[in-house]
């Protein structure tokens, strides 16, 4: 199914790199007002959870699923815990392990296919809040995750997980690798490997058998070269080409087990446009899926206004405004349906 593109960019960000920096470095919004919390994982590691509750322990519960290095700082998340407080709901976000302030202690790290601890993450809000309808966001990174968790039928959702949308997907991997590795976009890449080595230098330290030497780390200078060395062997995948062809959204879209909304911009700085071309393919054969692939909004941008003191967040807009529809008008008779739910939580890596 294709949705309607609503999405009109602002007059003064119609560039697809003002569009992704915009929330970051132009207009922040301040911190979410939200709790910080340290859950331990079911193989002993601590990951932090950012959670804002109201008092209803049945309100529907929004969890989001951040990108690649991101933080509660990501200039999305205030955005759409506002809005999801706006509506009543609650909203819970997972950072990643080592995107919580310090590093994890296990020697893994996570990455674009790792689906063990976003399962685990909603079954157990699932099982915390039995009443509660959960939703869910997939932002870049965590928008992949988020499709191959959805899509893949030999992985267990909780029962009360109703809709999802995931925003600016890199649904090839390998595509999107070598693209941000090209032009201007390699800015991000730069961007992104400065914590990545310095978190792989500090696990080097612990477990220097699982790593390469700091002097091979200290080198890497593409992403490719960072999944090929780090990310591929360390999560079981003998390499970047094994992981990228394991782990893209493209090949789960069309198994979507839920509503879906993939909402991503043709001029996305990380990713080819003829990608979205086969996942629209993908899509059609699914009616659970929507797409919204718009001309521009950069990665993650999607920014709207009149004015560059008045922009919004068309994601805070969309996102919510497509999940609300599973979640405040459902009745048990209508509520989608999926298989594997009765399982509880996956077998973490």
């Amino acid at each position: 199914m294709t949705g309607s593109h609503q999405f009109r960019p602002a007059w003064f960000a119609r560039n697809p790199h003002l569009q992704t920096l915009w929330g970051k470095f132009v207009s922040p919004l301040p911190p979410v007002a939200a709790s910080r919390e340290v859950w331990q994982t079911d193989d002993g590691d601590d990951v932090t959870v950012l959670r804002a509750s109201p008092e209803r322990r049945d309100a529907p519960r929004f969890v989001l699923f951040h990108g690649l290095e991101g933080t509660e700082r990501s200039h999305y998340v205030p955005a759409l815990f506002r809005a999801a407080a706006e509506r009543g709901w609650a909203a819970d976000m997972l950072l990643w392990r080592s995107c919580g302030g310090t590093n994890n202690r296990a020697a893994r790290f996570y990455h674009s296919g790792e689906t063990d601890d976003a399962s685990w993450f909603l079954h157990r809000l699932a099982t915390m809040y039995p009443s509660a309808p959960l939703i869910a966001c997939g932002i870049s990174l965590g928008g992949n995750v988020l499709t191959k968790l959805i899509g893949d039928r030999s992985l267990p959702l909780p029962p009360t997980l109703r809709a999802a949308a995931a925003v600016s997907v890199p649904f090839d991997l390998e595509r999107g690798s070598r693209y941000i590795s090209q032009g201007v976009s390699s800015i991000y890449e730069r961007w992104f490997l400065r914590t990545l080595r310095r978190k792989a230098l500090e696990k080097a330290s612990r477990y220097p058998e699982l790593f390469p030497s700091p002097a091979v780390i200290a080198r890497i200078r593409t992403l490719w070269e960072f999944d090929d060395l780090i990310t591929g062997p360390l999560h079981g995948f003998a390499g970047a080409e094994d992981y990228y062809t394991k782990s893209s959204g493209k090949h789960f879209v069309e198994g979507a087990r839920i509503p879906l909304l993939l909402l991503s911009a043709i001029d996305d700085p990380f990713l080819p446009a003829d990608v979205l071309d086969e996942v629209r393919h993908a899509a059609k054969g699914n009616p659970l899926v929507q797409t919204e692939f718009v001309s521009q909004g950069g990665h993650a941008g999607f920014v709207s206004g009149t004015s560059p003191r008045r922009t919004r967040s068309y994601i805070s807009d969309r996102v919510p405004t497509y999940l609300a529809q599973f979640v405040e008008s459902a009745t048990d008779a209508s509520r989608p349906s999926h298989d594997a739910t009765t399982a509880i939580g996956g077998h973490l890596l």
